[in-house]
């Protein structure tokens, strides 16, 4: 009886949100910075910024992120994390509902902006931002040279408003594109 007890709690956790994202294992990672924003840190930053009443995009930022519950963002440099940050993105792709926004493919990057719907056609309730194969010199961290970025979105997200989000919070400039792709 016990262990039927320990394994139905094993399988209900996932309904409580205690699961890990499939990207999680590139936090720890040598050649990866990672930068995880939780949704207290998102409304403490949106609530300072809702002070600024004269300010449009403040006051977009502020509603946004009413509703965000957590940005990822992973970045390398290293080719041998890229292609498995490639692998994992698309065998999360085939076992998720997300849907492809947008392919960007130049000499200077690959882009892949990918979204799940939500709750009408302006929201979605995951967004995620795959960029590799970067070539532009002008991108870098200090004196590494940045390979890919991968940001991963989660909450209730407003299209209208996402170009306020990325400047509030100095996130990949590629995200204001979902707002024109929908």
């Amino acid at each position: 009886m016990k262990n039927l007890k320990v394994c139905l709690a094993v399988a209900l956790l996932p309904l409580f949100g205690f699961t890990q994202s499939v990207f999680d294992k590139y936090e720890n990672m040598d050649h990866v910075g990672s930068v995880t924003v939780n949704r207290s840190m998102i409304r403490l930053a949106g609530n300072i910024a809702s002070l600024d009443k004269n300010d449009q995009e403040a006051q977009d930022f502020a509603d946004i992120s009413r509703n965000i519950d957590k940005v990822k963002i992973f970045i390398t440099e290293d080719e041998a994390i890229t292609r498995d940050m490639v692998t994992t993105v698309n065998r999360y792709l085939k076992s998720s509902s997300l849907e492809e926004l947008m392919r960007v493919k130049d000499k200077e990057a690959n882009v892949k902006f990918y979204i799940k719907q939500g709750r009408d056609e302006d929201h979605v309730t995951e967004l995620l931002l795959f960029v590799s194969d970067i070539e532009n010199g002008e991108i870098g961290l200090g004196n590494r040279k940045v390979e890919s970025v991968l940001v991963s979105m989660t909450g209730d997200i407003d299209l209208n408003k996402i170009g306020a989000l990325t400047k509030k919070m100095n996130l990949p400039k590629e995200l204001n594109g979902a707002e024109r792709m929908r």
